[in-house]
């Protein structure tokens, strides 16, 4: 996918984004690109398609927001745990720029790699720190992730770490790990919700991908 694809498909679905944000979604390319050949963070074979991949299944958590009311509103502190490169958290970034963004890796030079993107960007609501969850002090409103773990395994990472929910992508038989989850931490019924990803970009990349959202 060439960013001019993206870029349709991004105004179609966000028509408000602004010329500054259309800039740094441009940057991405070469930044990472140039990134990738220091720290390979993305593999080669993705890296050509780092605007469907990568930053569109980013996006897929904005789109949802955008159906969902009271979520990732201006003000909101969000946690991306497991950031690598930096996703979901650096397209949420440019696409949310009045919420907060900590971007957190246990692997140092996965977060020097997020760092210097936001940094390049000029994105003044990214704080990347090298880290695990359990050790950061402060709390959030939500946490977003791209298939760290297995669900059971994530959510007491962040145990005590969120006031709102998380926003997690996955894919595959998400009912079964969801079910898994449940049982083994004891959710209220209820609390998980699922919304396809190919309700919005109808590409077979996306075909069995999800946002799952976690009440608190």
């Amino acid at each position: 996918m060439t960013y001019t694809e993206f870029e349709k498909i991004l105004l179609a679905e966000f028509p408000s984004v602004s010329g500054e944000q259309l800039k740094q979604f441009a940057a991405l390319d070469a930044l990472y690109r140039d990134w990738n050949s220091k720290i390979n963070v993305i593999s080669r074979k993705d890296i050509d398609e780092l605007y469907r991949h990568h930053v569109l299944h980013s996006l897929a958590i904005a789109s949802y927001a955008s159906r969902s009311g009271g979520v990732l509103e201006p003000g909101s502190k969000v946690l991306d745990l497991g950031t690598g490169g930096g996703f979901p958290g650096i397209p949420l970034a440019i696409m949310f720029p009045e919420v907060e963004f900590t971007l957190c890796d246990s692997i140092g030079k996965k977060i020097t790699v997020a760092s210097n993107v936001a940094a390049a960007l000029g994105l003044k609501n990214v704080k990347c720190v090298n880290a695990r969850a359990e050790s950061l002090p402060q709390t959030f409103d939500w946490v977003v992730s791209r298939a760290v773990t297995a669900l059971e395994n994530f959510i007491p990472w962040v145990k005590g770490k969120y006031s709102k929910g998380i926003l997690y992508l996955k894919g595959g038989d998400i009912a079964e790990e969801i079910g898994v989850a449940m049982n083994r931490w004891k959710m209220q019924k209820g609390s998980v919700s699922v919304w396809a990803v190919d309700q919005w970009l109808n590409d077979e990349y996306f075909a069995g991908k999800f946002v799952i959202r976690i009440e608190k």
